[in-house]
C-alpha cells in the first residue's frame, strides 16, 4: 500500500464526490487531528505514529439528493467512497442535502 498524506486522502474524497454528484457546494474537512493516538489511527498502514487521514466530515449539496431519504444519501456517499473506507478512513460524518434544504 502506498503512503498518502492527509491532504491527498481529502482531495481524493472531494474529487470522487465532485465527479459523481456534480455538487452545488462541497466541503471535505479532515478531523483526524482530533483522534491522533487512538488505536485505529496507530494501526493504520502508511501513517507515521497514527497521524491523520482517518476521520473526515463531508458537507455536500447536490441535485442528486433531491427526493432521496437521508439513509439513501448516506448510502450513496458510502458506496462512492468504499475504497477510501477500506483503505483506512475510519470515520466519515456526512451532511448531504438537496438544494434549498
Amino acid at each position: 500500500m502506498s503512503e498518502q498524506s492527509d491532504a491527498a486522502v481529502g482531495d481524493q474524497i472531494k474529487a470522487k464526490l465532485e465527479a459523481a454528484l456534480a455538487p452545488i457546494s462541497i466541503e471535505v474537512i479532515d478531523e483526524s487531528h482530533k483522534h491522533a493516538g487512538h488505536a485505529h489511527a496507530v494501526m493504520r498502514p502508511g501513517t507515521a505514529s497514527g497521524s491523520g487521514g482517518t476521520h473526515f466530515q463531508v458537507k455536500v449539496v447536490s441535485e442528486a439528493f433531491k427526493g432521496k431519504s437521508r439513509v439513501d444519501r448516506h448510502r450513496t456517499i458510502n458506496t462512492l467512497l468504499q475504497h477510501e473506507l477500506n483503505a483506512g478512513v475510519h470515520a466519515l460524518a456526512i451532511d448531504a442535502k438537496a438544494p434549498g434544504e
